[in-house]
């Protein structure tokens, strides 16, 4: 009956009306906050993307972690689990049948661990990291050294802890990006942003990078034009 209708709205003449719907077909977002954040973070990507044709069904949300000890959370465990989850459901809703991830800060390597970890890559279109430690945080210190905290530890961020061993040359979409800043007060915490020459930011085997002036969290909220623009 709804195709049927459809036909009938198109020999009355609302083909503009129909175009909207078929090109309301996108790939579902799914968007990981950062680590003691929240889903409203995100709240001026959602604008963006609403503004771009996107609905709220097609937006996914997912909220973990504890949001008052960022020391206690990890990348294992209850932390994984609604991530994992909001991913499955965003593929298994998705009128394409990919998605695109956009994670920020501790959420990137958080969303990388699950799409690694349930082998969800195929369904992933693209990926986005913001603000991300991909190749760890000095602050942490370095593995299996001076490690006194779940979020640094053999789980974290510390500098070649064996979670971003496993995550490095992975791949956790068809396309990768990073967004990063040289002025990030959480991923240069120690007044050094790079590991290894590259800033930790940086995704390995990435297709583009882009960086802007800002701190950690204007990297979230100030950029979600170019967010957009980077899953379209």
């Amino acid at each position: 009956m709804k195709r049927a209708a459809v036909c009938v709205a198109m020999v009355l003449g609302l083909f503009l009306s129909c175009g909207s719907a078929l090109a309301a077909c996108v790939d579902n977002v799914v968007l990981v906050h950062g680590n003691t954040g929240k889903p409203a973070d995100f709240d001026n990507t959602v604008a963006e993307l609403q503004r771009r044709g996107y609905t709220a069904a097609q937006i996914f949300r997912p909220n973990w972690g504890s949001k008052a000890c960022a020391a206690c959370n990890d990348h294992s465990g209850s932390e994984e689990t609604p991530v994992e989850n909001a991913l499955i459901d965003a593929i298994a809703l998705s009128c394409t049948g990919k998605v695109d991830v956009i994670g920020h800060s501790m959420g990137a390597t958080l969303s990388a661990r699950v799409i690694d970890r349930i082998a969800a890559r195929g369904y992933v279109d693209s990926f986005v990291g913001i603000a991300g430690a991909f190749r760890g945080l000095w602050s942490c210190g370095s593995y299996p050294f001076n490690v006194v905290t779940s979020t640094c530890g053999y789980w974290g961020l510390s500098v070649g802890s064996p979670l971003l061993a496993g995550l490095s040359g992975k791949r956790f979409g068809t396309r990768m990006y990073s967004i990063k800043s040289w002025s990030d007060q959480v991923v240069c915490a120690t007044g050094v942003c790079t590991v290894g020459g590259v800033h930790s930011s940086q995704i390995a085997g990435e297709n583009a990078t882009h960086t802007f002036v800002t701190g950690h969290f204007g990297l979230l909220t100030g950029t979600a034009s170019t967010q957009a623009d980077l899953i379209r």
